[in-house]
């Protein structure tokens, strides 16, 4: 082994592979650095890695084979020193490096960590930061500027919610407050937050002045300040530098990634953001008045600024809820609306989505335009991508709810309900969606408690009473009340007095009158088929599910008899049910029997 030895350090065997490991890494080191530079792809540095490779083996042999050149003891030892120089360096700087990857791994995953633990945190109540902005003032000193300040306020709460470990609540339920000279502490635990932004605006001109502050609700602290006097060009950037330095004053990690802001969609100008502001009623609110206003402004919009998302989205929810106030009128006029309101909501909701792949709202939109004509696949997934973007967003929950709900995953929408009014605790419409799935599901006393707190649903309470054999009292519930807009007072004197007459059964039962949402009353005067009849008819404008929880009624008790019949069974094929059940699961009140036929208990 000596002379073996002794031949490889003749024939320079040792200095060969030094120089080799030296240049090599040389070579690595550069083609590293020019590679991002050149744009070169990444198959180029792995094939020069592996020639590297090769080539060591092919160094050595060819060292081998050679008769190597006399060199003087001198002159070869100062080559092997600056040989086994240049080998340490390289050493020391792979350690360095290795070093260095594994630190930043350590900090990458600590920095994973925290925000995990922030997630964890989030979700305890007793740890949780949780954050509500209140409407700000408007001290212009012009009443008709309120809809700047109210639009400021929801703007700057949007920016918030992408921040993925702040949890921003009542973003609707905010508004309750408007107005209001109370306390702190009573607003924050009415809120449920641990923390409040109050502010004002004035705008003179194009001269604007923004007053934010951050506030510790259980004491009224203020942690955080600030004023901003800018140009109304600058609108955006005020709305980014708040949402910024208030997550900064809670040490919130903002958890952009490189080039994202809190703040997107700026391509439009200042007097277009304030109509798009316009359109956008505080609180979200949304009546048939409030949805024709908003169609009205948003059409020319978008027609001079076809590159902004966000008004898109808000063009497409407009849309989509168009219908809802038609169908309870003549037939024909709610397929027509069906036919012009929906291909609108689904081409805005798309182009939305297309200029902004990350906006929420615009999956939300196009998940309900999907509901309504029985679409329920792509409504879940549209519903989906809507919270992977936005998971608190509290209109995207409360749809994907709904959709459960009417689906019969009745659970897992009463779930999601509870997520709602965590965020949004003071929203009549939200609280009113979970009493309903209570009834459904056989709460009553806990359905008509929500009802009664929400200080809506009238008709919900009187459906409530007459399935618990209460006839007089849900007659009297439907005369108490004042007709909504949507049907006339003749059909709710019409549905009382068969009320009252309950539950006596009609002797000819397709002689009664057309009820509309009110048709739950042929469950209880020997009519059960009719009860079907709203939502079949709706069907055949193309209208098979509202969009909200009404559907859900069909899985009440009452309805037994109903889901039996064959009649239920081609409604549920029209409207998607069935495609849907045969994709997710079947519910625990169906399931399939021989070839494509299925049964409901």
């Amino acid at each position: 082994m000596g002379a073996f030895f002794a031949e490889l350090k003749r024939r320079h065997i040792y200095r060969v592979a030094a120089a080799y490991a030296v240049v090599a890494w040389v070579l690595l080191q550069l083609i590293a650095n020019v590679a991002p530079i050149l744009e070169l792809p990444p198959w180029v540095a792995r094939s020069f890695l592996l020639l590297l490779v090769i080539g060591f083996p092919l160094a050595i042999l060819l060292a081998w084979t050679r008769e190597p050149n006399d060199l003087t003891p001198r002159a070869t030892g100062k080559l092997d020193w600056a040989l086994m120089g240049a080998l340490v360096v390289v050493i020391l700087l792979v350690s360095y490096q290795q070093l260095a990857s594994s630190r930043g791994t350590e900090t990458t995953q600590g920095q994973q960590s925290g925000v995990a633990a922030a997630r964890v945190a989030s979700a305890t109540p007793a740890t949780a930061v949780s954050i509500a902005v209140l409407p700000f003032v408007n001290l212009s000193g012009d009443a008709t500027q309120e809809f700047f300040s109210d639009g400021m306020t929801e703007e700057i709460t949007a920016a918030l919610a992408k921040i993925s470990d702040l949890r921003v609540v009542a973003r609707t339920s905010a508004f309750e407050f408007k107005g209001q000279n109370r306390d702190m502490q009573a607003i924050g635990q009415a809120l449920r937050a641990t923390h409040l932004i109050e502010g004002s605006v004035r705008k003179a001109g194009t001269r604007l002045r923004i007053t934010a502050q951050l506030i510790k609700a259980d004491d009224g602290t203020h942690i955080w300040t600030e004023n901003y006097d800018r140009e109304l060009t600058d609108v955006f950037a005020i709305q980014e530098d708040i949402a910024t330095a208030i997550a900064g004053a809670l040490r919130m990690p903002l958890g952009l990634k490189p080039g994202e802001t809190l703040v997107n969609n700026r391509s439009i100008d200042p007097e277009s953001y304030l109509e798009y502001l316009r359109a956008k009623p505080p609180g979200g609110a949304r009546g048939a008045r409030n949805v024709s206003a908003a169609i009205k402004l948003l059409e020319p919009l978008v027609a001079r600024n076809p590159d902004y998302a966000p008004a898109w989205a808000e063009l497409a929810r407009v849309y989509g809820l168009t219908p809802n106030f038609s169908r309870n009128g003549p037939l024909e006029e709610l397929r027509r609306v069906m036919k012009e309101s929906v291909a609108k909501a689904d081409a805005s909701g798309r182009r939305a989505i297309q200029l902004d792949p990350n906006l929420a709202d615009g999956y939300a939109a196009l998940g309900r335009a999907q509901v309504i004509q029985g679409k329920l696949l792509a409504a879940e997934e549209f519903y989906s991508k809507a919270l992977a973007l936005d998971p608190g967003s509290p209109e995207a929950l409360g749809l994907y709810s709904n959709l459960l709900a009417i689906v019969g995953r009745l659970k897992e929408a009463i779930a999601m309900k509870d997520q709602v009014r965590a965020l949004e605790p003071t929203v009549p419409g939200f609280t009113g969606d979970t009493a309903q799935l209570l009834w459904v599901t056989g709460q009553n006393d806990a359905a008509i408690a929500l009802f009664k707190d929400s200080g809506i649903g009238e008709i919900d309470l009187a459906k409530i009473y007459a399935s618990m054999g209460r006839y007089s009292e849900a007659a009297d519930f439907l005369q108490g009340i004042t007709p909504p807009p949507y049907f006339s007072a003749e059909r709710l004197a019409a549905a009382a007095r068969l009320l009252r007459s309950a539950p006596a059964e009609t002797a000819a039962p397709q002689s009664l009158p057309r009820l509309g949402v009110l048709g739950f009353i042929y469950l209880y005067v020997g009519a059960p088929l009719r009860a079907l009849e709203p939502f079949e008819e709706w069907g055949e404008a193309g209208f098979y599910v509202t969009g909200g929880a009404d559907n859900a009624f069909l899985w009440h008790p009452s309805y037994a008899a109903v889901r039996k019949t064959e009649r239920f069974k081609t409604f549920m094929r029209k409207a998607g049910y069935v495609e849907y059940w045969r994709a997710k699961g079947w519910p625990e009140f169906c399931h399939p029997t021989t070839g494509d036929d299925f049964q409901c208990e």
